[in-house]
């Protein structure tokens, strides 16, 4: 049975790989492998080995992906960024057939969740409270302020900004690049870390303030427990078909959780779940070796903080690469 795991697009998630070498000395042994495009990204010199890969949106991308499972004889692949979700959802059966379990939900699901308007559109049909997000040319005549304005397809809050005036409002929307429009959500934000089985049922669920933002990521928060939030999860997860993780983002306006953006994947903060108990890592593992995992709603240390701090990684010269190009790639499934 393969053992290692490949993150995709490792970049800055050390601690991601780090949690996924944690899990695999308690699971049976295995090495983390990652791939990126660039050398000096520093989970290629903390994963066990790396690889170069190009781009997602490359015609080759997945023949390089299967190329590196079958040399690093990987059981596990997890993709990481926005970009590629939809082309793995695409090569589920390619790698299932090759014993690989892909940690990425439908293709359905992604490219609902790559649009900020699909999302909370198909949410709202489905009963689940969602922004109300708008086309700029559904705006009314006399639009209410505060607004927000978003790219309709974008990620780490690049683009987003509050708009408080009809003289915002025109700016902007020249601005941003395929904008969409939405409420201005007035309340405290929270992620809550979600992970599915290849079913699509919720394993684990963990809720968290996002205190303080830096860049998009949550610099310091802490895990809290709140039925409201628990509850968000699941209709998200009855709403959509989910596999392997999730992050919805929401705010609570007038004691109500109301989301404004689901991304089906890793989020910037699981190193605060996962300290909380929520161990993503392990239950993937144990999820693509076969084996049962039962659900754990609620087993998490609730006001646990996360404060973060920048590390760097130093390589010398000499050592700065990849390995060599694997040679075997898994055969194409028709």
């Amino acid at each position: 049975m393969s053992r290692n795991v490949l993150v995709t697009a490792g970049s800055r998630r050390v601690p991601l790989v780090q949690a996924f070498q944690r899990a695999l000395r308690v699971t049976g042994g295995g090495r983390v492998i990652v791939t990126d495009i660039n050398p000096l990204s520093p989970t290629v010199y903390t994963a066990d080995r790396s690889y170069r890969a190009p781009l997602s949106s490359d015609d080759g991308y997945l023949d390089v992906i299967a190329g590196i499972c079958d040399v690093e004889d990987v059981g596990l692949v997890v993709p990481t960024i926005d970009d590629e979700l939809a082309v793995f959802a695409g090569a589920v059966d390619r790698f299932a057939a090759a014993g690989i379990r892909v940690a990425v939900s439908p293709q359905e699901t992604a490219a609902i969740c790559n649009d900020k308007l699909a999302t909370c559109r198909t949410l709202a049909e489905r009963g689940v409270p969602a922004v109300h997000t708008l086309l700029p040319s559904e705006l009314p005549d006399s639009p209410a302020f505060p607004l927000f304005v978003k790219p309709r397809v974008g990620r780490g809050g690049i683009g987003a900004f509050a708009v408080r005036s009809r003289r915002e409002l025109e700016f902007f929307l020249d601005y941003v690049a395929d904008p969409v429009v939405q409420t201005y959500l007035d309340g405290p934000e929270f992620t809550i870390d979600v992970l599915c089985d290849f079913s699509g049922e919720p394993l684990s669920i963990v809720p968290r303030e996002r205190v303080v933002i830096r860049a998009g990521v949550v610099d310091r928060g802490r895990t809290v427990r709140d039925s409201r939030l628990m509850d968000l999860a699941l209709a998200c997860t009855s709403a959509l078909q989910f596999a392997g993780p999730l992050n919805i983002q929401c705010r609570v306006v007038d004691g109500r959780p109301v989301v404004f953006e689901i991304n089906p994947r890793f989020s910037g903060g699981i190193p605060l779940t996962i300290a909380a108990g929520g161990d993503f890592p392990r239950m993937l593992i144990e999820l693509a070796r076969g084996h049962r995992v039962p659900p754990a709603l609620g087993r998490y240390q609730a006001d646990l903080w996360m404060t973060n701090y920048e590390a760097s990684v130093f390589v010398a010269a000499d050592r700065i690469g990849f390995e060599a190009a694997p040679r075997r790639t898994i055969a194409e499934v028709a």
